[in-house]
C-alpha cells in the first residue's frame, strides 16, 4: 500500500516512516501543502495523511483540493481538538482524523480500517453483479456508478457512497450513529460520532432536495432512508 503523508514535524515523519515498515507500506513523506499536492497529482496513492498546520497551504485546503479531483481515502493530523476544527476536517472531505499526540498502534488500526471500506469487497455480502434498484436510485457495488432520476451521480466521495449503498440496501431501516459507524466504517470509532452526521449532511445536500431529504432524522435515535414520504427536515 502506498501512502502519501504530508507532514512537517520530521519527528511525527520519522516514527510513521518506523511504523509503516513493520507493516510493509510504502510511505513517502513530504513537508509542505503544495508539495503534497504536487505529489498527489503525479503518483497513485492508496492513502493520504495530511497535517492541519501546513506551510505554504493549510492542511484543510489541500483535503480540500484533493477531494475535489480524487475519492482516495484521506486521514487528517490534527492538534487541533475544538469540535468545530473537526467537523471543519470532515467537511472538507476527510474521512477520519486524529488527534495529536497520537499513539502510532491507533493510527496503524484507523489506516487498515479506512482502507478497508476501498477494497473490492466492501460488504460482507458479496453478490456477483450486485445492483440495487429503487424508486430514484440505481447503484452498482461492483462498479461504484450511481444513477439518481436516470443521471449519473458522479461526485460522490468514497465514503458517501458507502452511505448510500447502505442505506439504499436497507430502506426504511432505522440506524443509529453507532450501527452506521460499525457497519459503514467498519470498525468502532475512536472519536465521536458526528462523522455520521458530517457525511449525513454533505450526502443530502447532493441527493435530495427540502421537500424529498431521502435521508431522514429519527430523533433521539439516529437516520433511515426513505423514498416514499416527502416531508421537510430541519
Amino acid at each position: 500500500m502506498r501512502i502519501l503523508v504530508v507532514e512537517d514535524n520530521e519527528s511525527v515523519c520519522s516514527m510513521l516512516e518506523m511504523f509503516f515498515m513493520k507493516e510493509g507500506y510504502e510511505g513517502v513523506f513530504v513537508h509542505n501543502g503544495q508539495d503534497g499536492f504536487d505529489r498527489f497529482n503525479k503518483e497513485k496513492w492508496d492513502l493520504i495523511i495530511v497535517d492541519w498546520m501546513l506551510p505554504i497551504m493549510d492542511g484543510v485546503t489541500l483535503c480540500r483540493k484533493i477531494r475535489e479531483l480524487s475519492g482516495v481515502p484521506i486521514i487528517m493530523l490534527t492538534a487541533k481538538d475544538s469540535d468545530s476544527d473537526q467537523v471543519l476536517g470532515l467537511e472538507m472531505g476527510a474521512d477520519d482524523y486524529v488527534t495529536k499526540p497520537f499513539s502510532p498502534l491507533a493510527l496503524m488500526a484507523r489506516i487498515k480500517a479506512v482502507t478497508r471500506r476501498y477494497q473490492t469487497d466492501i460488504f460482507e455480502n458479496k453478490e456477483e453483479g450486485d445492483v440495487i434498484t429503487s424508486q430514484y436510485f440505481r447503484i452498482s457495488k461492483d462498479s461504484r456508478e450511481v444513477y439518481f432520476n436516470g443521471l449519473p451521480l458522479q461526485n460522490l466521495t468514497p465514503k458517501e457512497f458507502d452511505l448510500l449503498y447502505y442505506f439504499v440496501k436497507n430502506p426504511k431501516q432505522v440506524f443509529s450513529r453507532e450501527q452506521l459507524l460499525d457497519r459503514v466504517w467498519g470498525y468502532q470509532f475512536y472519536g465521536d460520532e458526528r462523522t455520521v452526521d458530517v457525511h449525513i449532511k454533505r450526502l443530502r445536500k447532493k441527493i435530495g432536495t427540502p421537500d424529498q431529504p431521502f435521508i431522514q432524522t429519527v430523533w433521539g435515535i439516529g437516520y433511515k432512508f426513505d423514498e416514499t414520504v416527502a416531508r421537510n427536515e430541519d
